[in-house]
Order: structure tokens, then sequence, then C-alpha cells
């Protein structure tokens, strides 16, 4: 499925996790392919192009809903740091 990365395919994980797995929500004018994900909002893609701080957030709460314990520990440190 062609899209937008998030989970641990988007940044700020991706600087971090090296995976050949990458996930994406579905988006017509995306440029990489993997494993789709429904956004938690239908337009989160397009709002997410808009807001690199909205992105970030979203694609970490992506990493919640479907990373290993690894993705899910560094989302919820950098989850912490950009909340608090």
């Amino acid at each position: 499925m062609r899209g937008l990365p998030t989970a641990h395919s988007a940044a700020p994980l991706n600087e971090e996790i090296d995976s050949h797995e990458d996930y994406v929500w579905p988006y017509a004018h995306g440029h990489v392919r993997g494993h789709g994900i429904i956004p938690l909002y239908a337009t989160v893609p397009e709002a997410a192009l808009e807001d690199e701080k909205f992105y970030a957030l979203m694609a970490l709460t992506d990493a919640l809903r479907v990373g290993r314990t690894r993705e899910k520990n560094l989302a919820i440190q950098k989850l912490k740091k950009l909340i608090c």
C-alpha cells in the first residue's frame, strides 16, 4: 500500500529504529510503500503534512498502536518530551 510513513517509519523514531517493515497511512499522494495503518481520523495525513509537530505526535501514537516493546518504549519517551 502506498502512503505517508507513520509509527517507527516516520520521524522522530525512524532516526533510531532501522527496520525493513514500513508502516504508512494510506494516502494517494504518498511516496512510501508499506503496511497500511488506518489513521485515528480520516484527515490525519493531510493535517500531518501541514504541521510537523502534529505529524510527530500522530506517528508516535501509531508506534504505541502497532509497535513492539522497543518502539513503544521509545515512543513513550519522545511523547513525554513533546508534551511536557
